[in-house]
């Protein structure tokens, strides 16, 4: 049996949510979502919150989850976070590219 059983991570996720609020989870498919896509970044380098020892990438998503050391956002959430770390990195990279042409600049003057 695997532990914890989607039912108790379901319940764990919802907790805290208001009355009036849908649910942030509401099937095991969100789950399996959250799991794979919290353990592709563990793989790709993130740092697990908790104790790995010689556990699976996805089994420390899960454990993560479970814990609350990891949360879910709505999907709508995620979509602007993602939109304004775009735009966060185009600001970095035009500062860069300013800075860079300012130096070329000067070079190219003395």
């Amino acid at each position: 049996m695997i532990h914890p059983s989607y039912k108790e991570l379901i319940e764990v996720i919802n907790e805290g949510q208001d009355i009036d609020e849908a649910p942030l989870v509401t099937s095991r498919y969100s789950i399996v979502l959250a799991t794979s896509k919290r353990a592709r970044q563990i793989i790709a380098g993130a740092e697990p919150t908790v104790r790995a020892g010689n556990k699976k990438p996805l089994s420390i998503a899960v454990e993560e989850l479970y814990k609350g050391n990891v949360h879910m956002i709505p999907e709508e959430e995620e979509e602007l976070e993602e939109e304004l770390l775009k735009e966060d990195q185009a600001m970095e990279t035009a500062e860069y590219t300013e800075n860079v042409s300012d130096v070329t600049a000067e070079t190219t003057a003395e």
